[in-house]
């Protein structure tokens, strides 16, 4: 299992055993607002999803988002990792916390780590972020990982999204 540690977190793999935690986050207010409703309305759907979306990304492609824990307590606050979507031709960072770990460093902490782990140890030249473009705050943290809004990009159900690339 991929492990990650930085100051304050430790980034890990998911295991099916996350879905509690998966459960919570997409249902949190921030993920339903500036991601999305993933329909996970229950521990067994999260078990599905981790499954189909995270599981099979490591098998498929080397890669996939990690777990964000606390190092201090192992709490789980939140997710950051690399996305590989069909129709984009480089990975995508992505990052989502709860929302009482909101505003504490973290998601940039995370997602710098994820940033140096797909450099360093994917050997990823190109790296890409997607947000909505009223979500101010990913804006920000894109741009502080050193992305550059490059253009739109239309998600899978339709939505015109920001794109940012390295």
């Amino acid at each position: 299992m991929k492990m990650i540690e930085t100051e304050r977190l430790i980034l890990r793999e998911y295991t099916l055993g996350d879905a509690p935690f998966i459960f919570k986050l997409m249902n949190s207010e921030g993920w339903l607002k500036n991601i999305g409703d993933r329909n996970i309305n229950s521990t067994e759907d999260a078990e599905v999803y981790i499954q189909k979306n995270y599981l099979s990304s490591y098998e498929k492609n080397g890669f996939g988002p990690f777990l964000v824990l606390l190092k201090e307590t192992g709490e789980p606050i939140g997710s950051s990792g690399l996305y590989k979507r069909e129709n984009l031709e480089h990975p995508d960072v992505g990052f989502a916390f709860l929302p009482e770990f909101a505003n504490k460093g973290y998601a940039y902490e995370s997602a710098q780590a994820v940033m140096e782990y797909a450099s360093e140890k994917l050997k990823l030249q190109t790296i890409v972020g997607i947000t909505l473009p009223e979500n101010s705050s990913s804006i920000k943290l894109l741009k502080k990982l050193g992305l550059s809004e490059i253009g739109t990009y239309q998600y899978e159900d339709g939505e015109v999204l920001l794109l940012f690339s390295t």
